[in-house]
């Protein structure tokens, strides 16, 4: 591993893992509540050269900028005044590669107004062996829903969407009478009490076969209405794609163009993320320069393939889950949203925002927000972002909400799409957050 250092970033076993790996990060002691990174990182070291840089500390910009503002902690202080623990983040992404049990390739950036870090890890194909590109593009999952929740509020701040109109006024016709009127805040915010759709099936094969089937969005919709309401809406929260399916049908509705058009138009042009795009609705491919993705698939004699899942049809998650981008993109639009930047002071704050309900699957306080989730380190550290998994594909984007620790990654998982975060992206969360 070679590095360079000039900085001034659901359960009672995983909290105990939090709080070690924590621990082992900075040396520090675990305290405080323990909502865990996992449980929010989940929705979603042996081979391979690791290369990691690190930067000073930004005197101006967007971050600075933001930090310096009334809701920046005031006399409080940052939240982190300490650089990036780079020993620990190599450390969290050394020996990535085709031999690796968790991951083929690895990056990271983690910046804030105390110093920067980012670093690579792996191979960008485990054939020919070349190092993962630090600018290498990748599919960041269910990342989509801070883009479309953001678009929406967008549209929320200049008055053409009301949070607390039904859904079913803007696109009449299309809810069962079964349906009590359900605002889109809870839509936003999952608390909507729509089902989910059904689909091929739950496992990796199924879902292999039928990579490359173009979904209409309107379909799905249809089918997850036909089921009838799984709750109340308001009276309990339920992490689903359909929810943001519809608001990607709601901003077509209210603009008069493309759910795609409509997030280039208002967030990926003003903000110059020139890397970042949907594949369309039959598109397979990850346009221009990127680190495939694998998913080790168990072979009979105990030994496991690594299968190029790289190419896949991503129309089933639309407006939830289907674009693609780099880690220097999501960096800018995660310091630009929580800047105020992207989206108006008074409707950010729905962003971070958790309903006063239970989650409806796991009975506990609920975490999600419109677009985003609050996650609370062992420590206490709070920290807000959203989590994307594509087969073959991990990402995060997070920060503190005075912006002095933010951390993007993405990690080609070979089991992306598992019940168990990614050991990989767990240790450089722990190590970006440590203090």
């Amino acid at each position: 591993m070679k590095a360079t250092d000039n900085t001034q970033a659901t359960g009672t076993t995983q909290a105990a893992k939090a709080a070690k790996a924590a621990r082992g990060a900075r040396g520090g002691k675990a305290s405080g509540r323990t909502t865990l990174i996992a449980t929010a990182l989940v929705l979603g070291i042996a081979a391979g050269p690791a290369v990691a840089h690190a930067a000073p500390a930004p005197a101006r910009g967007a971050a600075a900028a933001a930090v310096a503002g009334p809701d920046a902690g005031g006399a409080a202080g940052p939240v982190f005044s300490t650089p990036p623990h780079a020993a620990a983040l190599q450390r969290a992404i050394a020996g990535l590669g085709p031999d690796h049990k968790d991951a083929t390739a690895a990056l990271v950036r983690v910046g804030g107004t105390s110093g920067s870090w980012r670093g690579s890890s792996g191979v960008a194909d485990v054939r020919s062996g070349r190092p993962a590109l630090e600018q290498g593009r990748f599919r960041a999952g269910s990342v989509t829903k801070t883009f479309t929740s953001a678009v929406v509020l967008q549209l929320a701040a200049e008055g053409r969407i009301d949070l607390d109109r039904p859904v079913q006024q803007y696109l009449p016709g299309l809810f069962p009478d079964a349906f009590e009127p359900i605002a889109v805040r809870q839509l936003l915010n999952y608390t909507s009490g729509i089902q989910a759709p059904d689909g091929p099936g739950d496992d990796f094969e199924a879902e292999w076969q039928h990579r490359f089937d173009v979904v209409d969005p309107r379909v799905q919709i249809a089918g997850a209405l036909a089921k009838g309401p799984e709750f109340r809406p308001g009276a309990a929260q339920h992490y689903l794609n359909i929810d943001y399916t519809l608001l990607g049908v709601l901003v077509e509705k209210v603009t008069g163009t493309s759910y795609e058009e409509a997030v280039a138009q208002r967030i990926l042009r003003p903000l110059g993320l020139r890397q970042t795009s949907f594949p369309g609705p039959a598109g397979t491919r990850i346009q221009g320069p990127y680190n495939h993705g694998y998913q080790a698939v168990p072979r009979p004699d105990g030994s496991r393939e690594l299968r190029d899942v790289s190419e896949w049809n991503s129309s089933g998650r639309w407006a939830a889950g289907d674009i693609i981008s780099t880690t220097a993109d999501l960096e800018r639009f995660t310091v630009a949203l929580f800047g105020g930047k992207v989206v108006p002071k008074a409707q950010l704050e729905e962003m971070f925002t958790v309903p006063p309900v239970k989650d409806f699957t796991t009975g506990e306080d609920a975490a999600l927000t419109a677009g985003m989730s609050r996650i609370v380190l062992p420590d206490g550290t709070e920290v807000w972002g959203k989590t994307g998994a594509r087969h073959g594909y991990t990402t995060a984007i997070g920060a503190t909400r005075d912006l002095s620790r933010t951390l993007v990654y993405s990690v080609n998982s070979t089991d992306a799409k598992g019940k168990e975060m990614n050991k990989v992206a767990y240790g450089i969360v722990a190590a970006a957050f440590a203090k």
